[in-house]
């Protein structure tokens, strides 16, 4: 992993740092010494970085795919063809200090019968056996491991999870943001209210919640919570059927 660090030096992406850190995830280089070429495979995410290589890239085995510089297109469109879709992400900043009296009025603006929680180990089961929640503590090996490694809150109805912020990867003095809500319960502000309490969580605990967003409707929840688009970049969806 250190022989591979200098290829990701200066790339602002936590789920990166989980790699080099070895907190999760995996990392890959082209077997040179010192290496020429590496990735970052944590999640749903494949993470590419140095000179582009089309051995290293047929081991790229998510969905995602996030070449850090733009001359691995040809490579990629070589290796993958019509497999590999591109399309825009956003990289986004947080502010020098976040607002937490508005946080904190977020966090307790949820619709009458819904409640927050912390997630605890009993309900990594329960978001586990649901395609819409399984990313909030998917990157964790059981609920023991997410609650002494992770961080994350839930919206309850009636006790059913219906809508989840949650550290979707870690490393050293941060995490990287995942917020789902199930299909039936969006534009309730569920998103909005556990993203906040998720985003107080995190700073009370001195870390820095980094957010790196999948499409303009995570932009705009970014920027109300208190988040800067920098700037879009491109990134590739791969079909692994």
């Amino acid at each position: 992993m250190d022989s591979a660090a200098p290829l990701f030096a200066g790339w602002k992406k936590t789920m990166v740092r989980s790699c080099l850190q070895g907190h999760m995830g995996t990392v890959v280089t082209d077997g040179r010494t010192p290496p020429e070429s590496a990735l970052c495979a944590v999640g749903d995410f494949c993470f590419l970085a140095g000179r582009p290589d089309p051995e290293l890239a047929r081991q790229a085995d998510r969905p995602i795919l996030i070449p850090r510089t733009p001359d691995w297109e040809p490579v990629l469109r070589s290796v993958f063809g019509e497999k590999a879709s591109p399309f825009p992400r956003y990289a986004m900043d947080g502010p020098e200090a976040f607002d937490r009296e508005r946080l904190a009025a977020y966090a307790a603006a949820l619709p009458e019968g819904y409640a927050l929680s912390p997630i605890l180990p009993q309900h990594y089961p329960v978001l586990m056996g649901q395609a819409w929640s399984k990313d909030l503590c998917g990157n964790f090996r059981d609920g023991d491991d997410f609650v002494r490694r992770g961080l994350g809150v839930i919206v309850l109805l009636e006790g059913v999870p219906v809508a989840g912020a949650s550290s979707y990867t870690i490393c050293d003095g941060g995490v990287e943001i995942e917020i789902d809500t199930r299909p039936g319960q969006r534009r309730k502000g569920l998103a909005l209210s556990c993203g906040a309490r998720l985003i107080l969580d995190c700073l009370d605990r001195g870390l820095v919640p980094s957010w790196d967003a999948h499409n303009l409707p995570s932009v705009a929840l970014a920027e109300k919570l208190g988040y800067r688009l920098r700037a879009p970049y491109q990134a590739y969806l791969l079909n692994l059927n």
